[in-house]
């Protein structure tokens, strides 16, 4: 798929942007889980910095940054790419985009929680897996972390 024309913003929690990037993230994220998000769920990412990515008008990949229990570090988490769109660089893009954020914000680095199926593209950009694998959402993700220099 071609990347050209991709743009990236970011979006306000609860407009219709979120919403059409809540249908995204639940057909890649929770749907193949037998998962929904819950009330609970989309009220506690307030606060958040959420972020799309558009093409020919459509989401077609999104991811956010919260704040982290460790000082100056940020969380990316709930990054989803269309299934279409997936090995086109579109989630490189986005990675970088969300990386720049979190510089322009004096964060130390980035942490997340990488499913096992996505630890190597994460491997490939610099982050390096934590501790032992756990489960999360009932699937082996890996703790993972990028300090910026």
């Amino acid at each position: 798929m071609k990347t050209d024309g991709l743009a990236f913003r970011e979006i306000v929690h609860g407009s219709a942007e979120y919403a059409e990037a809540l249908v995204l993230r639940n057909a890649i994220l929770r749907a193949p889980l037998g998962l929904r998000y819950s009330a609970e769920d989309i009220a506690g990412e307030q606060g958040f910095r959420h972020v799309a990515g558009f093409l020919d008008g459509r989401i077609v990949v999104y991811g956010q940054l919260k704040p982290c229990a460790e000082a100056n570090w940020l969380q990316m988490k709930q990054v989803a790419v269309e299934a279409r769109s997936q090995g086109s660089g579109i989630g490189r893009a986005l990675v970088a985009f969300l990386e720049a954020l979190a510089r322009e914000a004096a964060a130390t680095g980035i942490v997340l929680h990488a499913r096992e199926s996505a630890a190597e593209f994460y491997d490939r950009l610099g982050y390096i897996r934590e501790g032992e694998r756990f489960l999360e959402v009932g699937i082996p993700h890996w703790k993972m972390r990028k300090a910026f220099p």
